[in-house]
């Protein structure tokens, strides 16, 4: 794979390279007109196709936020076209690297030393490139590891990132009036956690000392004395990442297995934590040769406080969804309904939340739940296909709810979606003997 000697790191560089793959777009929309007249399903689904490239090419290049938008963006599978959930989730571990010299600079830079100078041994190539950084392999005293680099200049171009992505933002999910800053603004907020390895490494320590007795997890221990704010060595962890073993046949007993794993781990966390790994996809997770869950990559921290916590799992009780007293006073709690809403309104998102909420919280009013049955796959299908066309929607403020929903559902989407590849059926509260 080609690698790369530098990143475009100034507002206005970076903006120009958005602004060609928005010429690009621009041509594949004349060519889709064209063929729409002959065939209009094949020429829709080579729209999707161009435009899926052309938009991962042009973020590939620039790495940082603007691709971690991207790898968010895969994870929402019943929500895009099947063409960008493909190219997009290619942002999660597979993108074009540094080269050599630029990573030998960044050590020197960050733990004043060149990488020759502190491991035993130090491969130049890396093994996987994502959004923010690339993993290096390399040996220190007998002990395999790997070394997260991150890119130069993405912490630094957050903010500029964002301001070029929000105009799209806003029209992709119909955002209006001042409400909708303090969205951008969480998504900021998170992303520049991400981009401070000594935070990572303190939130990976936590997290994983208090996860260490889930059954059939496991977890690298971190080096803080091989780390930096931009540079975090851990244990070299052997195994496959979840897509791929996802797509392999795999007996349902250890899909089971290492669904239950994972949602133990993240039930732990929300309810006995109250902070979450919100960054839920297949290339922060392996499956060992010993069939155990690794979990890896705790940069994207999600703080659950009270205020959200007790009104959010209150909704997820069936007898509340149902109780229309209990159902509005939540909902308001929860700023998905607001003082100011016309009746129509009211109505609206209400029916719209009642329909939702019973789809995505049936799994905790369940003693066993089957992630892997079409049935539950299909209502969401439907639902998002069916909201997605409402022209009702688009008319109206799109800003519904508490800024902590963006990472908490981003959280339970991608661990639906997890535990559906695998097929999984899970024990839903086998979670509180380990809070116990």
């Amino acid at each position: 794979m080609k690698t790369l000697d530098s990143i475009p790191t100034g507002k206005i560089e970076r903006a120009g390279k958005l602004v060609k793959t928005g010429v690009k777009i621009g041509g594949n929309y004349v060519k889709y007109y064209g063929k729409k007249l002959v065939n209009s399903e094949s020429a829709k689904e080579e729209l999707d196709q161009d435009n899926a490239e052309d938009i991962y090419d042009g973020l590939k290049s620039l790495k940082g936020s603007a691709l971690k938008v991207a790898q968010m963006l895969s994870m929402e599978k019943n929500l895009l076209p099947r063409a960008y959930v493909e190219k997009f989730s290619l942002s999660q571990f597979s993108v074009p690297p540094l080269s050599a010299p630029l990573v030998r600079k960044t050590f020197k830079k960050y733990l004043d030393k060149y990488p020759e100078e502190i491991f035993d041994t130090f491969e130049k190539d890396s093994v996987n490139a994502a959004s923010i950084g690339q993993v290096h392999r390399a040996k220190k005293d007998g002990k395999e590891l790997a070394v997260k680099i991150q890119y130069p200049g993405v912490a630094k171009s957050i903010s500029s990132d964002l301001a070029i992505v929000k105009p799209i933002a806003i029209r992709m999910f119909n955002l209006k009036g001042k409400d909708s800053e303090k969205y951008f603004k969480e998504v900021e907020n998170k992303l520049v956690e991400e981009t401070n390895y000594i935070l990572e490494l303190k939130q990976s320590e936590e997290i994983t000392q208090a996860c260490a007795d889930i059954p059939n997890m496991e977890f690298p221990k971190y080096y803080e004395n091989l780390s930096s704010e931009r540079i975090l060595t851990m244990d070299w962890m052997k195994g496959r990442h979840l897509s791929e073993f996802a797509k392999t046949e795999f007996d349902q007993d250890l899909g089971n297995k290492l669904g239950q794993a994972l949602w133990d781990f993240y039930m732990f966390q929300i309810h006995s934590l109250r902070k979450v790994h919100a960054d839920p996809h297949p290339g922060n997770f392996l499956v060992s040769p010993k069939e155990t869950l690794i979990a890896i990559d705790f940069g994207c921290i999600k703080q659950i406080p009270d205020e959200f916590y007790i009104p959010y799992f209150e909704l997820a009780k069936e007898g509340n969804i149902n109780n229309d007293g209990i159902f509005m006073e939540k909902l308001y709690e929860l700023e998905i309904l607001t003082p100011t809403d016309s009746k129509k309104e009211l109505e609206f998102f209400k029916a719209l939340f009642k329909e939702m909420l019973t789809i995505f919280t049936s799994p905790f009013n369940e003693e066993n739940f089957d992630f892997g049955a079409d049935d539950f796959w299909n209502k969401i299908a439907d639902l998002s296909e069916r909201y997605s066309k409402d022209e009702q929607i688009k008319k109206m403020n799109g800003n519904r709810g508490s800024k902590h929903f963006l990472y908490m559902n981003r959280t339970f989407f991608g661990l639906y979606n997890l535990l559906h590849d695998l097929k999984a059926t899970v024990k839903v509260n086998q979670f509180r003997k380990y809070i116990d």
